[in-house]
């Protein structure tokens, strides 16, 4: 199967080739994937970063593309060039997106035919972030949308993954994934990166005390104590802590 890359800012996978199926991720501009089958206006497709498999409209996508850069800020504003004026548009690339820079103006680079972003909008394709806190906290108070993994919403799983994503490392996209993935701490002492997982739900410690999720109670990304998340999870949802790993193993 040939290699195909999303040309998009970014579009919903469904769980069936219709709009009125379950969303179960996102594919971002640039992503590389493989389609498995066609039928009608859909692709069936796998993504090459974490083999995810599901339906996306049909379209026409870049059959070769190397990206040179990718998107260092939760949204970076798409511009268009107009009599040498650039001029912003209402469409945004998002977090971890990779580009191939065409042409350069300015401050301004060209990934795609009169589509521009800001230059410090974005980092090398190669650069690595270790600072994992940094990147969840980005999508503070972003809304939680199940299958989501952009600022205009996200899930509690795509929030731990597109850390690696950004970074091009492995990791799942569920959380019945993740937690199989995950080796068990075997400190019971929270610290730090601490990845703690429940049936159907997963957040990460900042420190000892305090926890960020994307709840979906609370319909957004949000700091909250640790205890008192453990508890809340426990009376209301009836579920117990199922794993606790540390995001530094992998």
């Amino acid at each position: 199967m040939k290699n195909n890359f999303f040309n998009y800012s970014v579009s919903n996978i469904y769980s069936k080739p219709s709009s009125n199926s379950e969303v179960v991720s996102q594919i971002l501009y640039g992503e590389k994937f493989q389609i498995l089958s066609k039928k009608k206006l859909w692709v069936k497709i796998k993504t090459n970063y974490d083999n995810y498999i599901g339906y996306i409209k049909k379209n026409k996508f870049y059959k070769n593309f190397k990206p040179t850069n990718k998107i260092y800020k939760l949204r970076s504003k798409i511009f268009k060039k107009v009599n040498n004026k650039f001029l912003p548009t209402n469409n945004f690339l998002y977090f971890g997106s990779g580009i191939s820079i065409k042409t350069k103006n300015k401050n301004y680079i060209e990934f795609k035919k009169n589509k521009w972003i800001k230059m410090n909008d974005t980092k090398k394709i190669n650069h690595h972030e270790t600072n994992f806190i940094k990147i969840l906290k980005l999508f503070l108070g972003c809304k939680y949308v199940w299958g989501g993994k952009t600022s205009k919403g996200i899930d509690c799983s795509a929030l731990i993954q597109i850390y690696f994503y950004y970074n091009r490392n492995f990791f799942p996209r569920d959380t019945k994934d993740q937690v199989k993935f995950c080796k068990k701490k075997l400190n019971k002492k929270l610290s730090k990166g601490d990845i703690i997982f429940w049936k159907g739900h997963v957040g990460m410690c900042l420190n000892q005390s305090k926890f960020i999720h994307a709840y979906g109670p609370r319909k957004k990304v949000l700091i909250m104590p640790i205890n008192f998340t453990i508890k809340v999870i426990q009376k209301t949802a009836k579920l117990m802590v199922k794993k606790i790993s540390n995001i530094e193993n992998y």
